[in-house]
């Protein structure tokens, strides 16, 4: 039975995403100027009044995956601003974040399953085995922030659909 790896379950899934979003942002940009909507209303629109705004989306599921690739290959994590204001901005985060990835090597990352992963949101910790990290929080986060980005978007009127969210 075939096997996966830790970096092939990660690095590759994780540029293809940001990639496709990439991809997304592009055509909300184009959409934007042609329907002549603020990108700045863009960047804080959500569809629930509880939810994080459209920025934020980009803004955590690129940290997510950063931190996971530095976290599991035990490499220090770049800090980025969280100042993003338009489209070419989130656009120029997913390129920085991709090429970070890009830096990773398969030696790096494989043998990380059972790594000790610490991770800590204000007063709250969490602790996981680097499997579980990776399939059971990163995965799942990296997706539905992608995923809430690729919604706040649909919903105000731009026209994409499955196959630009899994892309080509």
């Amino acid at each position: 039975m075939p096997t996966i790896s830790m970096y092939n379950a990660s690095i590759p899934a994780f540029i293809k995403m940001l990639n496709n979003l990439n991809a997304i942002l592009d055509k909300a940009s184009a959409w934007a100027q042609t329907k002549k909507i603020d990108e700045t209303y863009l960047m804080t629109a959500r569809i629930a009044p509880d939810m994080l705004p459209f920025t934020k989306q980009i803004q955590i599921a690129t940290d997510n995956v950063k931190g996971c690739a530095a976290r599991l290959a035990g490499v220090d994590i770049p800090k980025y601003e969280d100042n993003e204001a338009n489209f070419a901005e989130l656009k120029a985060r997913i390129i920085k974040t991709i090429a970070f990835l890009e830096t990773f090597t398969p030696e790096q990352i494989n043998g990380s399953e059972e790594k000790h992963i610490e991770l800590k949101f204000g007063p709250n910790s969490f602790s996981f085995k680097g499997l579980d990290y990776l399939l059971n929080f990163v995965n799942a986060n990296m997706y539905f922030h992608i995923t809430m980005a690729y919604a706040v978007l649909r919903h105000h009127g731009l026209e994409i659909g499955k196959k630009d969210f899994l892309g080509g």
